[in-house]
């Protein structure tokens, strides 16, 4: 029997192995590093181990540091979570050696399935050598040998960016998951990402749980999942299973993976087998009515699994809430979470690493928190996600909360038809401006009134008023539509709003105002945190900034000036690159890590580079300046001279 866990790995998977170790009276134990200090996994651990470092590589992927600790705190076992070690074949067998039990599969079987090209060729597929790439052969991916979670992936339309995406990819790769191999393979469009979980015991029990879809992704990590995939004939399905069940049995397999498949004119493509719990796994037990994790650690103690799994009912969908913006190449945000807040219900379940009041850095995955909604049918489980995800609160770094809404009630997903490239197609229009964003600017001014006025109180309410006339009250915002000037004045009648005919206030308090739109009472719900606002609506919420009275001219920057759209690190410049260099539009220049992922910063314009800040191994804040880039003149346009 195992009587203490040690989870190597951090955030929302430590808290999800810990809360099934709760219910089953295992204690638990959590490794942290420097940064992850006061991080809500270390905090609802029995015991927890520091990991000295920031990076992953200092920290995470050391292996050696994590067997030490599991012997120091007196654990029994070992859960590695996904990613970071958790499909390394070395690291398995150190915990193994060390009289550990791994939760998990055999390290022969990591081995065979973990590396993406033994896979494939244990599958009867031939990878393609990126030296025999061809202009026939485009488009390619560039992939990741080890690990997933798209890090490590590139699209590679032209041959001539192939060396450039491999470098990338090597790099990223080799930072994630401590290994830079990387292997090339034909890039199917249109397709759509199916999965099989399975389950497998000693005992010679292989369970094809179902399947899932998670063909919604950005930069090829999935944002959007759910089981059963929609859509599929009996015939496929039969087939997809059969293949993740044979995947399975041909490595001896035990324990939780996952066989991931391309689908594509209603053929499956094998792409790889995870060997590993996944990210999405909570979708699959809402629709078995199951606990994987418990499952897996009956299955370490040695225990059978019953001949058959459960049988499936309804259909459960996923969405995956990240610290970043869409609306800005998916850029990674930072900052303190200051709240976090999704209506509770039948159906309805979060999965998070994150509490009020943690600060969300650049070492690790941007992700938030997973809500997943369960119902009898599959439009009613879509409808109640994205419900979920509209009222919740979510205050502090920008997120992918709005996209995720419109993603769901978009006509494509709702009808099953979307693929791979679904944000490729739809990514304007689910990233456009929300309407209504003056009267949210409208309602953080009289929330703002009202805060002033009463100390802070969030029971008293905005009043007073004169005889004489007085000039009225601004109030300024920036948001996603630009600046919002907000005048009202208070009058005998009430508190009366400038440019707002269709608007009456009705109530003003530090943190509610509700107010008659176009004859309709709403209520917007403010929090205020700095010089930054959120107003929550339920149809929808609102980000604003305070607005300088007197803005700072050292905000002011020269033409040309290259800025860190996000806190990292720089890992490298583009060779030869130097003052004085001549660079073109579109040329990548820098490179910087966050959140593991690399960011390229490029030339806005061609001409000649003046002055570059950036050096291989600094850190950096969002809106640091980089480099400097001087447009090259427009060519003169001569005159005819002819008379």
């Amino acid at each position: 029997m195992i009587h203490s866990v040690l989870v190597a790995n951090r955030g929302e998977i430590a808290c999800r192995v810990f809360r099934t170790c709760r219910e089953l009276g295992i204690a638990t134990v959590a490794v942290y590093s420097d940064p992850d200090a006061d991080a809500l996994h270390t905090r609802e651990a029995d015991a927890a181990v520091r990991l000295p470092g920031a990076t992953p590589a200092e920290t995470y992927l050391r292996g050696d540091l994590i067997v030490k600790a599991a012997l120091a705190a007196g654990a029994d076992a070992v859960h590695p979570g996904y990613g970071f070690l958790s499909e390394n074949a070395g690291f398995a067998r150190a915990v193994i050696d060390a009289g550990l039990v791994w939760i998990g599969p055999p390290p022969e079987a990591i081995e065979a399935m973990a590396s993406k090209t033994r896979a494939k060729e244990l599958m009867g597929i031939t990878p393609l050598a990126a030296s025999d790439v061809t202009e026939d052969d485009l488009p390619v991916l560039v992939k990741a040998a080890a690990g997933g979670g798209g890090r490590g992936m590139r699209i590679v339309r032209e041959l001539a960016f192939l060396k450039e995406e491999l470098e990338a990819a090597r790099a990223e790769a080799l930072s994630a998951f401590g290994d830079g191999e990387v292997f090339v393979e034909p890039y199917v469009e249109k397709g759509r990402h199916v999965e099989v979980q399975i389950l497998a015991d000693a005992h010679g029990t292989v369970w094809a749980l179902g399947t899932r879809d998670c063909s919604l992704q950005r930069r090829h990590q999935k944002v959007v999942e759910e089981a059963p995939a929609p859509g599929l004939s009996p015939e496929l399905t039969a087939a997809l299973r059969e293949m993740a069940v044979r995947a399975a049995r041909a490595t001896d397999y035990r324990g939780a993976g996952t066989v991931e498949f391309l689908v594509a004119d209603g053929t499956a493509h094998f792409l790889e087998m995870n060997t590993r719990l996944q990210v999405e796994h909570p979708v699959t037990e809402e629709v078995f009515g199951i606990d994987l994790v418990a499952l897996q650690l009956r299955v370490a103690e040695g225990a059978p699994l019953p001949p058959a799994p459960p049988a499936p009912h309804g259909h459960a969908v996923e969405a995956r809430l990240y610290a970043e913006d869409p609306a800005r190449d998916w850029t990674p945000q930072t900052g303190t979470l200051h709240r976090l807040s999704v209506p509770a219900g039948s159906g309805v379940r979060l999965d998070t690493g994150c509490a009020d009041g943690d600060r969300i850095g650049v070492h690790y995955d941007p992700m938030l928190a997973k809500a997943v909604a369960w119902a009898p049918t599959r439009a009613e489980a879509v409808r109640k996600l994205a419900g979920v995800l509209e009222r919740a609160r979510v205050h502090g770094p920008v997120t992918n909360r709005e996209l995720l809404v419109r993603s769901l009630r978009h006509p494509e997903f709702a009808s099953a038809a979307m693929d791979t490239g679904f944000y490729d197609r739809h990514l304007p229009e689910l990233t456009a401006a929300e309407d209504g964003e003056e009267v949210a600017a409208l309602a953080a001014a009289l929330a703002d009134a009202a805060a002033r006025q009463t100390a802070g109180s969030a029971t008293a309410r905005l009043g007073g008023w004169r005889n004489l006339p007085s000039q009225p009250q601004v109030k300024r915002y920036l948001g996603r539509e630009g600046e919002h000037e907000v005048r009202y004045r208070r009058t005998r009648h009430g508190t009366e709003a400038e440019g707002f005919p269709d608007v009456r206030v009705l109530d003003a308090t530090a943190h509610a105002v509700r107010l008659e739109v176009g004859g309709v009472q709403r209520e917007f719900r403010v929090g205020r945190y700095g010089t930054r606002v959120h107003v929550d609506t339920a149809a929808g919420a609102y980000t604003l900034m305070e607005a300088p009275r007197f803005p700072d001219p050292a905000d002011r920057h020269e033409p040309g000036s290259l800025l860190a759209p996000m806190p990292g690190t720089v890992v490298r410049i583009a060779e030869g690159l130097a003052p004085g260099s001549a660079v073109t539009a579109g040329q990548p220049l820098v490179w910087l890590e966050a959140m593991k992922m690399e960011h390229r910063i490029s030339a806005p314009a061609s001409g000649t580079l003046t002055a570059l800040h950036a050096a291989p191994g600094r850190q950096v804040e969002v809106g640091a300046l980089l480099a400097v880039v001087q447009a090259a003149a427009p060519a003169a346009v001569q005159e005819d001279a002819t008379p």
